[in-house]
């Protein structure tokens, strides 16, 4: 299973996890502000904070922000 990285296009720190984890893991994409359905996925693993990006490795473990976001 792939880390998932929900994000958003323009973002810094969304660009510095995809490419910090693409260099070690299979890695889904998903950008938030163009699917709903995906937003309110980031929501529950985020537990409602609208922060980007949110991480879901393939353990489960959820981080919120890379490097100082």
């Amino acid at each position: 299973m792939p880390v998932t990285i929900y994000g958003k296009e323009g973002c810094p720190y969304t660009a510095a996890a995809l490419e910090e984890y693409t260099k070690s893991s299979k890695v889904a994409y998903v950008d938030v502000k163009k699917d709903a359905k995906q937003l309110e996925a980031m929501l529950k693993h985020s537990k409602g904070a609208r922060r980007v990006p949110v991480i879901v490795d393939d353990a489960g473990k959820v981080t919120v922000g890379f490097n100082g976001s």
